[in-house]
């Protein structure tokens, strides 16, 4: 039984080598369409999530790993949230006890 899962690893190996080297006919691809569950956050549900935390901009921006000028930017309307910093808001907005890990140093 062991050679099986040692011949099926190398096979594997080889596979990926191959591909690294551009031969992509043994590769296998999976696609998978999620949905984006995370709403929009516009500048007022900006304003709200960090006050709702008690947060000035800075300690937000901090938390968020973006600088002070974005969240300011975000809370005047000029930019809205995305990527990483939108999802981090919807965390945090639905799990206040998350800012704690986020910024424990």
């Amino acid at each position: 039984m062991e050679k099986t899962y040692f011949d099926a690893l190398v096979s594997s190996l080889e596979d990926a080598a191959a591909f690294a080297q551009g031969d992509s006919s043994r590769a296998r691809v999976v696609e998978v369409e999620t949905a984006d569950s995370v709403p929009e956050y516009k500048a007022a549900d900006v304003a709200r999530t960090r006050k709702d935390l008690n947060l000035s901009q800075r300690a937000l921006a901090t938390a968020l790993g973006v600088s002070t000028r974005t969240v300011e930017a975000w809370e005047a309307g000029k930019n809205d949230p995305s990527g990483p910093a939108r999802h981090l808001l919807y965390l945090l907005d639905g799990d206040h006890s998350l800012l704690e890990r986020l910024t424990a140093r």
